[in-house]
């Protein structure tokens, strides 16, 4: 990966030194489960969680764990009841990165550590603006893009978990397209783990909101899964052409008009939307912050992790 001169700020680790990490965690997924956790065109192997996500989850695991002891002296020595407030793990990246697949793999694995048994994972998708709304402010085009999100929705929510109290985070339907009346109920988690596309972002990005809040203000560890762009296309690709035999043959489906294409109008299509969306969002918003990530997982062919960075 082409990173800038902040790069010295990372400790790069091979896969072979970062799978030392694992310091004999017991590996607590089995085919069957990780089959589960797995997303559309992605070939994650129990290998790969052994060597990437294991050490991982140790790592998170002493992270969140030394943040609740902290919160439990202070409150001790305040004189007050803990606020039970989350450890917050942020999971940012590109459209077809695997993002997804890894906020599910790190769920499954740090809610088997008997330190916070309870992990929610909530994406920022069901955060993005009603599709009625997008279309009236003309943000069809741009969904994905920072201005087609309920910012104030989102920071409420994150607020609200961060306190310690009982909130509700929309669900997305990527079958309707839109966000669905139905809610994720999260009720004092031990850890949240928010995945989404803009988590990353801050008031670097907006000088004339310096003083609003951003997501990543209230992240306590921040994650971003990397692979160059042409790897990133490719995997879009392939993701669509998949969908043209499943999902885009439902008749239900918002996409249901692309089941008709060939496959080669397919491939055309799906490199016009990356050209004209995904691309554009990765390197004007999302790619820009993947240096302030504690952590970056760098991909290579076939979603293989080939290098992790971790920030001193």
């Amino acid at each position: 990966m082409n990173l800038s001169a902040k790069d010295h700020a990372y400790q790069a680790f091979s896969r072979e030194q970062w799978a030392a990490l694992r310091a004999a965690v017991p590996l607590p997924l089995s085919e069957a489960e990780l089959e589960q956790l797995r997303g559309i065109n992605e070939h994650v192997s129990l290998e790969e969680v052994e060597t990437i996500y294991l050490p991982l989850s140790r790592l998170l695991n002493l992270y969140a764990h030394s943040k609740q002891r902290r919160g439990d002296v202070l409150e001790q020595f305040l004189g007050r009841k803990p606020s039970h407030g989350p450890y917050i793990i942020s999971v940012a990246g590109s459209v077809a990165v695997g993002k997804s697949t890894s906020a599910r793999i790190l769920q499954a694995l740090l809610q088997r550590w008997p330190e916070h048994p309870k992990v929610e994972l909530v994406t920022t998708d069901g955060f993005l603006l009603p599709l009625a709304e997008l279309k009236d402010k003309g943000l069809l085009g741009r969904k994905g893009f920072p201005e087609s999100y309920d910012i104030r929705l989102l920071l409420d929510f994150v607020r609200t978990v961060r306190s310690g109290q009982a909130a509700e985070a929309p669900i997305y339907s990527h079958q309707q397209y839109d966000r669905m009346e139905q809610t994720q109920p999260i009720r004092q988690p031990d850890i949240l783990i928010l995945e989404g596309l803009n988590v990353l972002q801050s008031a670097i990005d907006y000088p004339q909101f310096a003083e609003r809040p951003f997501v990543s203000d209230f992240v306590d560890f921040s994650i971003y899964v990397d692979a160059e762009e042409s790897l990133l296309k490719q995997w879009y690709v392939d993701r669509f052409l998949r969908f043209l035999d499943s999902t885009f043959q439902d008749p239900n489906s918002y996409f249901h008009h692309y089941a008709q294409l060939s496959p080669t109008e397919a491939e055309k299509t799906a490199e016009k939307i990356w050209e004209q969306i995904n691309g554009p969002n990765l390197r004007n918003n999302i790619q820009p912050t993947r240096e302030r990530a504690k952590l970056i997982l760098s991909k290579s062919h076939n979603h293989l992790v080939d290098q992790i960075r971790l920030r001193g």
